[in-house]
């Protein structure tokens, strides 16, 4: 085990970082300055032509997931840098491919994700603020065809006959505002338009950014942006995108963000990084195209998806892999001794306290994220998280018990050590590709029926007993089913804090039925999307956000960003 090294905050060690100039990391995998899109001296858009379908077959995806995370999240980002940085280190070429943080978290209670300690990619402050604009051309593109819409029903000379109690598109805005999830428009006078009902959801969940995340290429993305469903008529014709002519205009504001966006880690290691969907209330997962970039320029590529197997991974598996024609080659399950600690029953003072009986008592969670992907034809490697206080005595017994499964299990510590806190996960994470055996398999037909789909997820990944449907979603069912949606893939909406609906139900739970009280659905983007429990797809901020703690003084230097 790498010996650990006092880490400062990650805000001052990545302004602390000498970065090479974007030019240099694009020479590491052989693209042309002159193919670049240059935004200042550290990061640039790639062109889509630098896919190339055949390369990105031969090449190895790594897919980085986790185990049922505590609010704090366990690390994946930390390890997917960390674990690109091993692997260059060990003489392999590696790139990472990541999702673009949203400022509700950055501002919320998470913060960004930009990676941790020595395992970061940089600039860090412009990743996890503005970036390179796409979360604002999403939202304009968004928020443009709300525009339309309420035009539509306000003109007397050239309206569709939109109904505007049915009308199912709302507005976006990244940012956590739960004041806007229910609203009312319109109000003021004939002239501000016709009132009615609307609401907000935040970037991340809104179909635009999934569209973005599942498209291929512009003309796939223009279709898909036409096919998105906005509402039916009042004599129940079904409306959408294209019948309004939004697609084009809607694609022209996603023009440059539909491309991928170049940065470095803090070893000078190539890091690509599109799109951010959550995965509690989307599909989790980055950009199609950004993945078959790095496939196309890189023998190996680290991606992740958000939260844990339960979540991102299964909606990776059943719907990303489905569209993009991916096999990832392995899967590293994050864990730390911290959550396992919570799935033991420690309170959140205890969590820091050494306790093999809790970890012990937490571990079920864990072997449930394992068989997950063993579901999926994929025996994965674990990557012990490591943080100051872990108990030795706690990581040889996850150790023991993953070998007992037939996983390995090796403590990373890439966010003190960097790529060297890494190399033992890297080397493990390549033995595993070439011979553990793995062979992907989707874990369900997307012709089944939608109540089969949703049952084999809530009864195969989440371990629940079955699924009940309350009177709203069987309403929505006979919809989906009326429009033709139902041979789409599932896109679950739930929570992140437990395998069920019920964010109280940590470990391993049994004997618990998943409830669905609605469904929603995502023509464009090509998802049905059940809604379980009491999940919201805009957040609220918590009652001391992370904004609370950030500044910037008079040169312009920032902290408490993280």
């Amino acid at each position: 085990m790498s010996t650990e090294r006092k880490v400062g905050s990650d805000i001052d060690i990545a302004q602390a970082a000498k970065m090479e100039h974007i030019n240099e990391i694009a020479g590491k995998l052989n693209i042309s300055v002159d193919d670049l899109e240059h935004y200042g001296k550290y990061k640039a858009k790639l062109p889509l032509n630098l896919i190339n379908d055949a390369k990105a077959k031969q090449n190895k995806l790594i897919l980085v997931t986790a185990l049922t995370p505590t609010p704090a999240g366990e690390g994946k980002t930390t390890v997917s840098i960390g674990l690109t940085e091993g692997l260059n280190n060990i003489g392999k070429q590696a790139t990472v491919v990541l999702r673009e943080p949203s400022l509700g978290p950055v501002f919320g209670i998470k913060g960004g994700a930009a990676g941790g300690g020595y395992s970061q990619v940089v600039p860090m402050e412009d990743i996890n603020l503005h970036f390179t604009g796409d979360f604002s051309a999403i939202e304009k593109a968004n928020n443009l065809l709300s525009a339309l819409i309420d035009n539509n029903i306000q003109s007397r000379t050239r309206n569709l006959n939109l109904d505007p109690r049915r009308i199912y598109w709302k507005r976006v805005m990244d940012m956590n505002d739960r004041s806007l999830r229910d609203i009312t428009i319109g109000l003021g006078g004939i002239g501000n338009g016709i009132p009615r009902q609307d609401g907000f959801n935040i970037t991340p969940a809104s179909e635009v950014m999934a569209i973005l995340c599942m498209s291929n290429d512009r003309e796939d993305l223009k279709k898909r942006l036409g096919d998105i469903f906005v509402g039916f008529t009042y004599d129940r014709k079904p409306i959408y995108a294209r019948d309004l002519n939004a697609q084009n205009a809607m694609a022209i504001l996603l023009k440059d963000a539909i491309k991928p966006n170049l940065v470095q880690t803090l070893e000078g290691n190539p890091a690509i990084i599109h799109g951010g969907p959550f995965a509690n209330i989307a599909q989790g997962t980055n950009t199609i195209i950004a993945t078959k970039m790095g496939l196309s320029l890189s023998d190996y590529v680290v991606t992740e998806a958000g939260f844990g197997s339960d979540l991102g991974a299964e909606k990776f598996m059943d719907i990303k892999c489905g569209y993009a024609g991916l096999k990832p080659s392995t899967i590293v399950l994050v864990a730390t001794i911290r959550a396992l600690r919570h799935h033991g029953g420690a309170t959140p003072d205890q969590l820091g306290d050494v306790s093999l009986e809790r970890v012990q008592a937490g571990f079920p969670n864990l072997e449930k994220h394992i068989e997950n992907a063993k579901q999926f034809g994929i025996t994965p490697v674990v990557a012990i998280n490591h943080r100051a206080g872990d108990g030795e005595d706690e990581i040889k017994y996850v150790q023991e018990a993953c070998a007992k499964m037939g996983v390995k299990a090796v403590v990373s510590m890439g966010w003190a050590n960097g790529g060297e806190g890494t190399a033992d996960l890297a080397r493990e994470v390549v033995a595993n590709i070439d011979n553990a055996g793995n062979d992907f398999k989707p874990l369900y037909d997307w012709n089944a029926s939608i109540e089969e789909k949703v049952e084999t997820i809530a009864k195969k990944v989440y371990g629940a007993d079955g699924v009940d449907y309350q009177g709203k979603a069987l309403l929505d069912l006979k919809r989906i089913y009326t429009l033709g949606l139902d041979k789409l893939p599932i896109c679950m909406a739930k929570t992140q804090k437990s395998f069920s609906d019920n964010d109280k139900l940590i470990g391993r739970p049994t004997g618990f039925r998943v409830t669905v009280r609605e469904f929603e659905f995502a023509a464009g983007a090509g998802f049905v999307i059940p809604i379980t429990g009491a999940m919201m797809r805009m957040p609220g901020l918590p009652a001391i956000p992370a904004s609370e703690h950030m500044d910037i003084d008079n040169d312009g230097v920032i902290s408490g960003l993280s």
